[in-house]
């Protein structure tokens, strides 16, 4: 068995071929050939949580297992197993995994919803998760422009910085929020908010959203008005979200969930943007297929550069 540290996820689970990963993996979702399980959570009285999540696809099967509290870091493991025998393959730090598998799926989401001739993106939130987003859409789309703002002057400032400097990009940090989403083509949240980060008239018609911060039933960064106005709500587990998409849980009546289709309708076909003046919405909840996919990747490239067992194999 492996034992991967976040150093070596990262090292070897480049983002696009993680999207391309996402691609495969909702289109086995799409012909049953693959499996999800939704996440579930243990809460105790103290506020820390166990979460844990679990999946199948391809050669590979796993879950996801993580640990958080409020007050301290949180701890991601992920368990690899091979579906053929059922043995154990690797075991890996899946904070990174997380990251990269989410702007994937973000990646794909856009990739399939916006419109061909994109080339402005705003960003909500300067975070950890908002730099694989911004990875994601440079993959996807021909940026002409990076809009950021999140609370912090200095935070965002930060990540405008060092993103044009690692992506080679046009990232600029702006002074508000209705500042990074006014004439954004592509509009990516990625905040820990309870409630909208943005108002819905700052739209434009034909606007695509990533919406990915919230994984909670009583929180959203997306305000109900919006929500209602998007012409095509795509989500990436049908099942997931309405346990935890908060955006959608709170601006829905029961018959609006009929609106709603999976990334894995859109992968194989059966759903797409019909009007180019339409609002796209992608609600990312993520999937332990997802992590599944990301992994094996993992696995085989740490196996193809000689990573060593662990404990070590004696002869």
């Amino acid at each position: 068995m492996l034992f991967l540290t976040e150093a070596e996820v990262r090292r070897f689970l480049p983002m696009r071929e993680c999207i391309g990963l996402m691609r495969s993996a909702f289109a086995r979702l799409a012909t049953g050939e693959a499996l999800n399980q939704p996440r579930r959570r243990l809460i105790l009285p103290a506020g820390s949580a166990l979460h844990y999540m679990a999946g199948a696809e391809g050669r590979y099967f796993g879950a996801k297992v993580y640990a958080t509290n409020p007050r301290y870091p949180a701890h991601f493991w992920f368990l690899l197993f091979g579906a053929e025998d059922a043995a154990p393959l690797a075991v890996m730090e899946a904070n990174a995994l997380g990251q990269i598998r989410t702007g994937a799926a973000s990646g794909l989401a856009t990739s399939l919803l916006a419109r061909g001739d994109a080339h402005t993106l705003g960003i909500i939130g300067s975070g950890f998760q908002a730099r694989t987003q911004l990875e994601a859409m440079l993959a996807v789309a021909s940026l002409e422009r990076v809009r950021v703002w999140s609370r912090s002057e200095e935070k965002r400032e930060a990540f405008a910085r060092e993103c044009s400097r690692e992506f080679d990009a046009p990232v600029e940090a702006v002074g508000s929020a209705e500042e990074a989403v006014r004439g954004a083509d592509i509009l990516v949240t990625a905040t820990n908010a309870a409630a909208p980060v943005l108002e819905a008239g700052w739209v434009a018609p034909a606007t695509h959203i990533n919406a990915m911060g919230s994984n909670q039933a009583r929180r959203r960064e997306l305000p109900a008005e919006l929500v209602r106005r998007a012409g095509l709500i795509v989500v990436d587990s049908l099942e997931q979200s309405r346990m935890e998409s908060g955006d959608l849980l709170l601006a829905f009546e029961e018959q609006d969930w009929k609106r709603v289709v999976e990334l894995q309708g859109v992968v194989a076909g059966h759903a797409h943007r019909e009007d180019p003046g339409q609002i796209t919405i992608f609600k990312s909840n993520g999937l332990a297929v997802e992590d599944v996919a990301a992994a094996g990747l993992v696995y085989e490239r740490a196996l193809a550069a000689g990573v060593p067992f662990w404990p070590p194999l004696h002869s």
